[in-house]
């Protein structure tokens, strides 16, 4: 269940149930079972619970939420936004369903109870949340009680993960059928808690009818394209990284790239060094390979030996015309292309040179792998980016203007390639936010593109070994651990 499914798309989901057969208060009978059994799943002897209603089916959701719970023998409490007889469709059936006092959700205050059921609005909000509801909000959050939010919590917008003016600030949300962009983006992601996704009967076949182009990251996405090594094989079939290195005294984080492309499985790795930094390379260096590379005009020369099978360039490289160059001649080559750092910042506002580089490497494919930072200076206005309503539509506008795919970076890092398909990254622990750890991402994902792994998923494995590397080592990360990570993360993978 890897697929995010946008607003539009649940709801397209929800109608092609309820046209199959499966009355709309059907799915609303299930989904309210599945909040009330999460509930009483954490709960012992009767609770004090308050269940707030909003005006559309999230809130009739929590009619149905109300009315199990009492009947488990809790003590509870229904606030909503509107008075039930201003309810329609299902919502209002739900409603008839609560036998209990409706109480108005204005002035709501959570004194002495001790678990809350956040059911105002779900992941289609449109609108920001203000006076007087912004107070509700805030005593939500500012309660001692558990709270449980239906679909997402108030305020979180599903496609953007953006906060509505205020938001709940959930322990736990069940949301069904498939989780939401909004689940995972930030600060969606921190306002959810702990998400369960709960089958209320949508099926599978539905859900693929829909051509779902976003998924969470995780190995089920790519598992089955990782490279894997057979008796028969050889250095040479596992592919040759180069990692381009900058002069003397920014030579570092090249190493990093190569140690890190070396662990990912690619058979060699050379450093392509400036003659001055050759020997500060090759002082740090055993497995990985040195070689004295001046410029463009000399790396035009190392690649035509076909065995280098793919490059990392811009980490710590340099910003400039000949960094620019460095990189045509490797498109032009047509090697695999992770193009980080020093050589996107030489592309900034020449997405049009950048566009030609993509072209010149077809079909070698070429990976982009900006921070923010990098982003803003590489796409300014361009493509739709700017009027992206979010980081993953970012993302994807960024890869449809490049031709590229791009791994645009961060806690909730989003991988986009050109044809629309998008993942979305969780599993990165905040440790990563280190010097260096951008370098060896690069290096693991060239690593996987030299061993022929297809673009779109190299990204995507790449970004996901990075969080699992450093998830394993935990506290006290620095960059040059992650690397040694790999084979443990390699172990998980393949057994």
């Amino acid at each position: 269940m890897l697929e995010l499914m946008t607003c539009a798309e649940m709801a397209a989901a929800d109608g092609r149930t309820i046209a199959g057969g499966t009355p709309g208060i059907v799915l609303m009978e299930r989904a309210g079972q599945a909040v009330a059994e999460r509930v009483l799943a954490g709960v012992a002897g009767p609770q004090r619970i308050a269940v707030l209603c909003g005006p559309g089916n999230n809130g009739g959701d929590g009619f149905v939420v109300a009315r199990l719970l009492a009947a488990a023998g809790h003590d509870v409490a229904v606030h909503a936004l509107v008075p039930p007889d201003r309810l329609t469709g299902d919502a209002a059936e739900a409603a008839r369903g609560w036998q209990g006092e409706v109480l108005p959700l204005a002035g709501w205050r959570a004194d002495g109870v001790d678990i809350i059921v956040d059911a105002i609005f779900g992941a289609g909000l449109a609108r920001d949340i203000a006076a007087p509801l912004d107070a509700v909000i805030a005593a939500v959050n500012a309660a001692s009680a558990q709270v449980v939010a239906v679909d997402v919590p108030s305020g979180i917008d599903g496609d953007t993960g953006t906060v509505r003016g205020c938001a709940v600030r959930a322990d736990e949300t069940v949301t069904f059928a498939r989780r939401k962009p909004g689940h995972l983006l930030l600060p969606g992601r921190e306002h959810c808690g702990r998400v369960h996704v709960a089958d209320i009967g949508i099926a599978d076949a539905t859900v693929a009818a829909l051509d779902v182009r976003t998924a969470a990251n995780a190995p089920g996405l790519w598992r089955d394209k990782l490279p894997r090594p057979d008796a028969a094989g050889h250095k040479y079939k596992r592919g040759h990284l180069v990692v381009a290195s900058g002069g003397p005294a920014r030579t570092g984080a090249a190493r990093l790239a190569a140690r890190a492309g070396l662990r990912a499985g690619a058979g060699l790795v050379t450093v392509a060094s400036p003659p001055a930094a050759v020997a500060i390379n090759a002082g740090h260096l055993t497995a990985i390979m040195v070689r004295a590379v001046d410029g463009a005009e000399q790396l035009a020369d190392l690649l035509t030996d076909a065995r280098f099978s793919a490059l990392v360039l811009g980490p710590a490289l340099g910003i400039g015309e000949e960094t620019r160059r460095m990189v045509e001649v490797a498109a032009a080559a047509r090697r695999h292309l992770v193009l980080d750092a020093d050589a996107l910042t030489s592309f900034s506002n020449n997405l049009a040179g950048l566009w030609q580089v993509v072209t010149s490497a077809a079909p070698a494919g070429v990976v982009l792998t900006p921070h923010e930072g990098e982003f803003a200076r590489l796409f300014g206005e361009a493509g739709g980016v700017a009027q992206a309503r979010s980081k993953l539509e970012r993302a994807r506008a960024a890869a449809a203007a490049s031709g590229a795919v791009v791994v645009l970076k961060g806690p909730d890092t989003v991988i986009a390639a050109p044809d629309g398909r998008a993942a979305i990254n969780e599993n990165a622990p905040p440790w990563l936010a280190t010097a260096g750890t951008g370098d060896v991402l690069a290096g693991i994902i060239g690593g996987l593109m030299a061993q022929e792994m297809p673009t779109f998923v190299a990204a995507c494995a790449g970004v996901w070994m990075h969080g699992a590397a450093a998830a394993a080592f935990g506290p006290g990360l620095i960059a040059e651990d992650l690397p040694e990570m790999l084979p443990q993360v390699w172990r998980t993978l393949l057994d």
